[in-house]
């Protein structure tokens, strides 16, 4: 059973839930888009229920909310050691599908592969997540294509329209806060039933896929940015900064902060080695990485199909395009 409310007590479930959570979605910031004049879209705190972007794909994805791009995780003298303290109030994140599914990948990377991370599950714990239903598909979408356009496991579901707004409570602490509010309704979830771009993804790659000629052209086209990694909802990698206050050389902080398997150095280790010297070789590795590795090992491609590393190279370099010649190589 769901609820439809109108736009008074759209304004007024808005306000109730800044009592009790930090509240981010896709907002607009204007004028800090790559060129000039140009707004870009991305997570930060809502302050109303109208800065909340619905009818355009977000540029950068949720994650920089619960996996902050820098992060200090802990404080330091000569003598001994603080772990920073996590966030003050509960958050709430209002997402797409497709970021909704990208929330797995997260948490299988955090707390399933090995030990788990005690700062993301910190931030995990402490969040809760609203789906924010899609009218239609966004530029260079293909989340039918990977499954990830439907979800079901989400704390709420909120979709606006023309007579107001729809909203379903799967979170026993967002009912108690929201139920008493607006008229009982059963309706239809809007969801994304169609994209433009249709991707079929290989399911059966040659073992010497990674020695193949056409990687070779990324070698020249890529730059080596790491855009499509920061957009990218589903990864994961960070490196460690120690950061020593100019006041007190022997006291600091040390910090996370998101790094890129496409740029100069992720690959160094000891004794001046480095591997995946190449561009092309680091995008074989994102690519496989996001459509055949990690299925190998969790069941379900780690992509999501969200298009937004397809919409961020300055090169134009199509991750689509990518997907599709592997598909006409599988099973030779």
């Amino acid at each position: 059973m769901g609820k439809r409310l109108n736009s008074d007590e759209m304004q007024t479930i808005f306000e109730i839930l800044q009592k009790s959570y930090d509240v981010y979605g896709p907002k607009i910031y204007q004028g800090t888009g790559c060129f000039s004049d140009t707004d870009i879209v991305r997570y930060g705190l809502l302050n109303s229920w109208e800065e909340l972007v619905w009818d355009q794909k977000s540029d950068y994805s949720f994650k920089e909310v619960l996996f902050p791009v820098s992060e200090t995780i802990l404080y330091f003298t000569e003598d001994e050691m603080k772990t920073a303290d996590g966030v003050a109030r509960q958050r709430l994140i209002f997402l797409k599908s497709c970021d909704f599914h990208a929330l797995k990948r997260l948490d299988e990377m955090y707390l399933k592969n090995g030990a788990e991370d005690y700062y993301y599950r910190r931030m995990r714990e402490n969040t809760v997540f609203a789906v924010m239903g899609c009218k239609e598909s966004g530029k260079n979408c293909f989340c039918v294509s990977m499954g990830t356009n439907r979800c079901e496991e989400y704390d709420m579901y909120i979709f606006p329209d023309e007579k107001g707004c729809y909203m379903e409570l799967r979170c026993r602490e967002l009912e108690v806060l929201l139920w008493d509010y607006g008229q009982n309704a059963q309706e239809k979830l809007n969801f994304v039933e169609k994209n433009e771009i249709h991707v079929e993804i290989p399911e059966n790659l040659p073992d010497i896929i990674h020695q193949d000629s056409m990687w070779q052209e990324y070698g020249s086209r890529c730059i080596g940015c790491g855009r499509c990694n920061f957009v990218c909802p589903t990864c994961t990698c960070f490196t460690m900064q120690d950061i020593f206050y100019k006041d007190n050389p022997k006291a600091g902080e040390r910090r996370r902060v998101w790094a890129s398997c496409q740029v100069d150095g992720y690959s160094d280790i000891a004794g001046g080695h480095s591997f995946r010297q190449s561009q092309g070789e680091r995008m074989r590795f994102k690519v496989l990485h996001k459509v055949a590795d990690y299925k190998k090992r969790f069941g379900y491609h780690m992509c999501v199909g969200c298009g937004r590393c397809e919409n961020v190279c300055p090169e134009y370099i199509s991750y689509v395009a990518c997907l599709q010649k592997l598909k006409e190589k599988e099973g030779k």
